[in-house]
């Protein structure tokens, strides 16, 4: 991504320009505006008040979320500011000694045993790119409010068509939409061109309400509800159903900063109530799940930070990368038509270097598991491994290239295993 190009005493020039050089008492203003920034006002003299600031906030970012907006709009009072961004990236990769037939990186999909057909494969994708908008505006009833909507081009199941990421609005502390699941920790996660990321990272985007606390000597909390989705093995469908969901994910979390906000450790919790209907017994029956997750980036040398989490619970496989979607949020017990919510870890950790502003390099391990599953057979998924090493260069603030590496190896309750190889380079432009 750009590298933080900010400058911390940009004055921001307007019509009133040269009334304001003959005038002494002229209001001037300073504020992080980036020096790429194309601004748009309706005024002479402008009040800025915070909403500039919130604008470029970074604070729970991803890598792979957009940065700073390159079109500035303010309205003539300076109580709104626009932002619109977003980037175009392409990624060409070639996978060797084993493939992935699919543009992320899932190494759920890698092949047990090896498939010899399936030895070299080589593709392209622009799908990730995306366009954001991002208002912050100051209401004299409301107080702070800030409305974002993101969106990628990966809703055409492997075409190009539009897909929503995140669309909410924040009213001062509350907020509510689609937006980063409170049990994730956006910041934390590991720097990678492959829109996958690692097997055992948490990243989850639910319709969500959410409260968080204003930061006090370096510590906030938030806690939320939110819309769950759920995947269950079923066996052969005969003994138990999936259903429409009766109960709320609940997640929460507690953190503390330093490094003026660049570093930070957070450890969060999620409570989940599955909801199943048993066709044995002709009742609608819900499986209790909970999950934990330690997580943080802290700078530990000149330029460099570390990365790092676990996460460990039962019934959260939604909230991994390698196994949402596949089932294994409930699975059937030795009892007909009764379903459990098995226990899973996640971790990841890595190291990134930011040689300079142009230069950052990154490497990086996770691994995802499965417990007590041996229940859905000796070919089900046991764990896997995700090893990610990669560079990244700016040739200018708004174009970044990219190369990177990466290994996968699945294995499953049989021990047999299979694994893959990607080579992979991006360009990105942000606008």
């Amino acid at each position: 991504m750009s590298p933080r190009h900010f400058i911390t005493a940009a004055l921001l020039a307007t019509y009133g320009l040269s009334a304001a050089a003959q005038s002494s008492d002229a209001p001037q203003d300073t504020f992080l505006i980036p020096e790429r920034a194309v601004v748009l006002t309706g005024g002479k003299e402008i009040k800025f008040h915070n909403q500039v600031g919130i604008l470029y906030s970074e604070e729970d970012l991803s890598f792979n979320d957009p940065r700073a907006p390159r079109f500035l709009f303010l309205d003539r009072e300076g109580k709104v500011a626009l932002g619109i961004g977003g980037y175009v990236k392409g990624v060409a990769m070639y996978d060797m000694d084993g493939a992935i037939n699919s543009t992320g990186f899932t190494t759920y999909d890698i092949p047990v045993p090896m498939n010899p057909a399936q030895r070299n494969r080589f593709g392209a994708d622009a799908s990730h790119s995306t366009i954001f908008l991002k208002l912050a505006a100051n209401s004299e009833k409301l107080g702070q409010i800030t409305v974002y909507m993101q969106t990628s081009f990966t809703g055409d199941d492997g075409g190009y068509g539009l897909a929503l990421k995140q669309a909410y609005v924040q009213v001062g502390n509350v907020t509510a939409g689609k937006a980063r699941s409170t049990f994730a920790d956006g910041a934390t996660q590991a720097p990678t061109i492959d829109s996958e990321g690692p097997s055992g990272q948490i990243d989850k985007k639910n319709i969500l309400f959410r409260y968080t606390t204003p930061s006090f000597k370096g510590f906030k909390a938030a806690a939320s509800i939110e819309v769950p989705t759920a995947t269950y093995s079923l066996g052969d469908g005969q003994n138990s159903q999936s259903i429409a969901q009766r109960f709320p994910d609940i997640p929460a979390y507690i953190q503390y900063g330093w490094d003026g906000g660049d570093s930070h450790v957070r450890l969060s919790g999620i409570y989940r109530r599955l909801s199943y209907r048993n066709l044995v017994e002709s009742k609608n029956c819900w499986a209790s799940g909970w999950g934990v997750h330690l997580s943080t980036i802290s700078n530990i040398a000149a330029g460099f930070q570390f990365y790092g989490h676990i996460a460990y619970g039962k019934g959260i496989t939604s909230y991994l990368n390698d196994l949402e979607g596949d089932g294994y949020d409930l699975i059937p017990t030795n009892t007909p038509g009764e379903l459990r919510a098995p226990k899973s870890m996640g971790w990841a950790a890595g190291i990134i270097y930011n040689a300079s502003d142009k230069l950052m390099m990154s490497a990086g391990y996770s691994q995802a598991h499965m417990y007590g599953t041996q229940i859905l057979g000796p070919d089900s998924y046991k764990n896997a491994g995700y090893a990610v090493a990669n560079v990244f260069y700016n040739l200018t603030p708004d174009f970044q290239i990219g190369a990177e590496y990466l290994h996968g190896i699945r294995r499953d309750i049989n021990n047999l295993s299979g694994h893959a190889n990607r080579l992979e380079v991006s360009m990105q432009y942000s606008f």
